[in-house]
């Protein structure tokens, strides 16, 4: 059974424009942390089996694969090295979902979604270190992403404009 680490943080925006930038699969460099540029490995820029490739501040470049399209409300990335998952997982996905807020906003709730190798060892691991470093990671990306729609400005420091 996968871990999940996930946040939840409210934009002070519509859900319909929120998508609306959500949607552009070129601006996660704009605000995910520790990202420095990312380009499409396919033709398409939306929608399932559309690619990309990250580029990281740290590491080498990352694969994202678009494995489900909830037009409006969100979508998951398969998270890879080529044919291999991303290390030390066994499998990995980054679920980017919006919905209504009350209050006419919108609610940003993230997560990181994970499968660990190594069987008991693995879930032990995950317990007492992984899973808190995920949803830490999780939570940057949450309040990153927040400030970048709220005010349109650049939120990852690790991104230098061309």
């Amino acid at each position: 059974m996968p871990s999940v680490a996930t946040c939840e943080v409210h934009i002070n925006l519509p859900r319909a424009k929120v998508w609306e930038g959500l949607r552009d699969l070129s601006r996660a460099p704009l605000y995910v942390p520790n990202l420095t540029g990312a380009e499409f490995t396919t033709a398409s820029h939306e929608g399932v089996g559309t690619s990309r490739r990250v580029f990281q501040l740290k590491g080498q470049p990352l694969d994202e694969t678009v494995v489900s399209w909830d037009e409006g409300y969100g979508f998951k990335l398969r998270l890879h090295y080529g044919d291999k998952p991303l290390a030390p997982f066994k499998a990995a996905w980054f679920d980017y979902r919006i919905s209504d807020a009350p209050d006419g906003g919108t609610l940003f709730s993230p997560a990181l979604i994970y499968e660990m190798p190594w069987g008991i060892a693995g879930r032990l691991l995950d317990a007492l270190v992984v899973n808190r470093g995920a949803r830490g990671n999780t939570l940057q990306v949450a309040e990153s992403f927040k400030r970048h729609y709220e005010t349109g400005e650049v939120t990852n420091p690790a991104y230098k404009p061309k």
